[in-house]
C-alpha cells in the first residue's frame, strides 16, 4: 500500500488534548471539503507535491523519531487509501494516535483503539451541510468535537450543537477561533453566560510560537 505524504515532521501538539506534548504528524493530501478559514488549503491543489510512502516506512519514519504521540491528519486522512492498515500497525508499535478528521466521513468504518480529533464545521465555513451528525454515537471520552467559531453566529450554533447532541457527556469538546477573525474575550464571554461546564477553550499553540502559515510545525 502506498500513501501520498504532504509532509512529515516532529513538533508539539498545538491543539487538543495532547496540547504542548511532543508528536509526530503525518499529513497526507486531499480532502473533500473547502473550508472557508482552512490553514491547509495548499494539500488540496492538484499539484501539490508529495511523498510516496509505503505502510513500512511511515511505521519505520515514526518510530525512529522516538516520539509516542503520533497525529494523522490532512487534508482528510479518513479518504486515504489503506488508511486504517496504517492505524492498525501504528497502534500495534504501542503508539498513541490521534486521527484528525473533518466530520462528514462515517466513523463507524474505523472502530479503532485510536483517538479521534473530530471537527463540526459550523456556519461560517460554508461546509455543514456536510456534517455527519451519526458520527456523534461513536465517540467516547478519548476523543473530541472540535469547533472552530468565526463570529456569534457560529457560537451561539455551537451550543445548539453540543446541548442538543449532549456531547460534553460523551466526549471532549472544545472551541477554537477562527484565527483573527473573533474577540477572545467575547467568545469567554459567551461561555460564562452560557454556563458552558465541561468545555474547552484552546487558541492553537503552533500559531503562537511560529508564523501561523508556516509548515513543519
Amino acid at each position: 500500500m502506498i500513501y501520498k505524504v504532504a509532509e512529515k515532521f516532529v513538533s508539539i501538539n498545538g491543539e487538543g488534548t495532547h496540547s504542548g506534548q511532543l508528536a509526530v504528524f503525518i499529513r497526507f493530501c486531499g480532502c473533500n471539503l473547502k473550508c472557508s478559514f482552512c490553514d491547509t488549503t495548499w494539500v488540496n491543489e492538484e499539484d501539490v507535491p508529495y511523498e510516496e510512502m509505503s505502510l513500512e516506512e511511515i511505521c519505520e519514519y515514526i518510530k525512529e523519531t522516538g516520539i509516542h504521540n503520533v497525529t494523522l491528519t490532512g487534508g482528510e486522512p479518513l479518504k486515504q487509501p489503506g488508511i486504517r492498515l496504517l492505524i492498525d500497525c501504528i497502534l500495534a508499535m504501542g503508539m498513541y494516535v490521534e486521527i484528525e478528521t473533518n466530520g462528514s466521513v462515517d466513523l463507524s468504518r474505523f472502530k479503532s483503539k485510536a483517538s479521534f480529533t473530530m471537527d463540526y464545521k459550523l456556519p461560517g465555513s460554508g461546509m455543514e451541510q456536510y456534517m455527519n451528525v451519526g458520527n456523534f454515537d461513536f465517540l467516547t471520552k478519548k476523543d473530541t468535537v472540535k469547533f472552530v467559531a468565526g463570529d456569534e453566529n457560529d457560537l451561539n450554533r455551537f451550543r445548539e450543537i453540543i446541548e442538543k447532541y449532549n456531547l460534553v457527556d460523551k466526549c471532549n469538546v472544545y472551541l477554537s477561533p477562527v484565527y483573527g477573525k473573533i474577540s477572545l474575550e467575547m467568545m469567554v464571554e459567551f461561555m460564562k453566560k452560557y454556563k458552558l461546564n465541561g468545555v474547552n477553550m484552546q487558541l492553537q499553540m503552533h500559531k503562537i510560537i511560529w508564523a501561523p502559515d508556516k509548515r513543519g510545525v
